[in-house]
């Protein structure tokens, strides 16, 4: 069976064969691999392959969606948790398998969260850069202790809980709010309407998936009810953040500090080496003038560990569609 992967970078080739010498052994597993990521005009790559492996930026529309089952591709392998970029109306109505990873070591995420933070309140990218030019002053590098601030978990699911034990453990009082709030956060913080959340919060911490609920979760209005000079960090989804809204608040100087690993348009950035491009994207270059928001290009899974198990699980999906067996991880069409 051959498997067409999009979107793929050397670390998912390094991962995908692994596992595939473990968890696929003696099934006849072929990746053939593609940089391009996957929409309507790369569909025809996938010609003669029974599946498709794709990414959080990878366009799987109605149009995608037939063009796929016109070349004889049964299932759709996300190598991810979310699958808002998926018309699965569609999928369902093509009798297409959609499969995904709906968790792989949340840590690694809520490590990344911290990082930002840390990284943010405490400049060390800026003294980075200052002391290897031989600048050794502290001006502007002023932080702030985080012991004993409040953070905000928008979202309990795995990835939340874990960033809430982290700021736990570091002395902070934890807050979180989840329409589906999981009992095991009981034991760590406070669960509060979300309007209270963003008040009370020194950090706001996004860690939902993105649904139409979710679109633009912060916008004008949530933002002017956070605690001014508040810090909003998102490694969830880009959708999550209105960014004009979140420049204003920058402008206005309401919101205190950004860090994200996610963006709204990242589709057309992130996952590439754009240095010696101009990039078009004026929101985004707006927001990268400001001295206090630090961007990453959704790294937050990108270590060893949380690449094996999405790779595991990714041909664990596989071999079940391969043998027609029931799979825990098949996305419903509701």
């Amino acid at each position: 069976m051959q498997i067409a992967v999009f979107s793929a970078r050397p670390y998912d080739r390094r991962f995908l064969e692994e596992a595939n010498q473990h968890e696929g052994a003696g099934q006849d597993f072929q990746f053939v691999y593609f940089d391009a990521a996957l929409d309507v005009h790369t569909a025809a790559l996938a010609q003669d392959c029974a599946a498709v492996c794709v990414f959080v930026n990878d366009r799987l529309d109605a149009p995608v969606l037939q063009a796929l089952h016109a070349l004889g591709v049964r299932a759709v392998l996300l190598r991810c948790a979310g699958f808002n970029n998926v018309d699965l109306a569609s999928a369902h109505a093509l009798g297409l398998f959609v499969a995904r990873v709906p968790a792989y070591s949340p840590e690694a995420v809520a490590e990344h969260a911290l990082a930002l933070v840390m990284t943010l309140n405490r400049h060390t990218h800026r003294a980075y850069n200052r002391v290897r030019e031989g600048n050794f002053m502290l001006n502007g590098l002023l932080g702030r202790t985080l012991h004993g601030k409040t953070v905000g978990i928008v979202g309990t699911g795995k990835i939340g809980l874990a960033t809430a034990r982290i700021f736990r453990g570091m002395g902070c009082t934890v807050l979180g709010h989840d329409p589906y709030p999981s009992p095991a956060f009981a034991g760590i913080g406070a669960m509060v309407e979300l309007d209270e959340l963003l008040s009370r919060s020194d950090i706001v911490s996004l860690h939902c998936p993105l649904t139409p609920d979710t679109q633009h979760l912060i916008d004008d209005v949530s933002l002017a009810r956070m605690k001014s000079g508040a810090m909003l960090v998102n490694t969830s989804r880009g959708g999550l953040v209105d960014t004009h809204a979140v420049i204003r608040a920058l402008k206005s100087r309401r919101l205190g500090h950004l860090a994200i690993d996610v963006y709204e348009q990242e589709s057309a950035l992130f996952f590439q080496d754009l240095s010696g491009e101009i990039i078009d994207d004026e929101a985004f270059q707006r927001l990268m003038t400001f001295p206090n928001v630090l961007v990453t290009g959704h790294q937050g899974f990108s270590t060893v560990e949380a690449l094996q198990e999405i790779s595991a699980i990714t041909l664990g999906n596989l071999a079940d569609f391969a043998a027609g067996r029931e799979c825990g991880n098949r996305v419903a069409a509701g």
